[in-house]
Formats: structure tokens, sequence, C-alpha cells
């Protein structure tokens, strides 16, 4: 079943109010980028990048970014897809926080752990607004960083 947030980011106070939430453990970590995956990432990832005063980098599918770029593979529950990021996104060092709105089986937020370390970023941690516990998304996070989510279905 497919879960969708459009309604949540539709209604400008349960956004402001997600968008806060989501920011609030990561206040005082000294963030400087928040890395947003395609597409809802992208969404979230602007608000939670401005909320925490942190430049914004997309995470791209394969092909969708002009110029230089590097990228990982991952398997998904139905294939193989591609992450992609600028090969100067991200200054080595930066502490770079991922977020992405469902975690589901893991392998986008894994993907993209391995494509923000790739970049030379340290990772402060992942946030995500709905994690999806029967799908055991949350054991293929390896970082050492917190995986922080708003609810668990």
């Amino acid at each position: 079943m497919f879960r969708d947030l459009a309604p949540l980011l539709a209604d400008a106070r349960a956004f402001g109010l997600c968008i806060g939430a989501l920011a609030a453990p990561w206040r005082g970590e000294g963030v400087g980028a928040v890395c947003g995956i395609e597409a809802r990432g992208f969404a979230l990832g602007g608000a939670l990048a401005h909320a925490l005063g942190a430049g914004f980098v997309p995470l791209r599918k394969a092909g969708k970014l002009p110029g230089a770029r590097v990228g990982v593979d991952y398997v998904l529950e139905y294939g193989v897809d591609r992450l992609e990021a600028h090969v100067d996104a991200l200054t080595p060092g930066t502490r770079a926080l991922i977020v992405d709105d469902v975690l589901a089986t893991g392998g986008t937020l894994q993907a993209a752990q391995r494509l923000v370390e790739h970049l030379g970023a340290e990772i402060v941690g992942a946030a995500v607004v709905l994690e999806i516990g029967a799908l055991g998304g949350r054991a293929r996070w390896v970082a050492a960083a917190p995986l922080v989510t708003l609810l668990r279905y």
C-alpha cells in the first residue's frame, strides 16, 4: 500500500508543524547541509534547510542533474535504481543531514548515506516523516548517526 504525504504538504499549518518537529533534534548540531531525496525529500529538505540555517543538496534519480555528477546504484523491492549528486555538492567535512518522506525497506536511505559519505560529508543523521516498521528499513541504516522518524506505522 502506498503512503502519500501530499495532504500533509498541502496543509500550511500541518507542514509547518512537521518541519518544526523534523528540525528540533538537529538544532545546535551544526548542520551545514540538508540532503533531500527525490522527490518529496526536496519539499521537506528545502524547508528543513531553511529552518536549520543550512544549505540544501538534492539527491536525484539518474540523469536528472546537469554537469559532472557522482552516483550510487541500489536495489529496490522492484528493481535497481540510482541516486546522483553534483561532484561538488558537498565540501568534505560538511555536517550533513539526510531527509526523506517515508522509510520503507531502507534501500533508498542506505544509498543516500553511501552517496553523502562518498562526497566526503560527515553524516549528522537522517530524518523521515513516516517509518513503515514492518518493512524493516531501519536495519539498513548503518551510519553511527541517529535516524529520527516522526511517525511509525
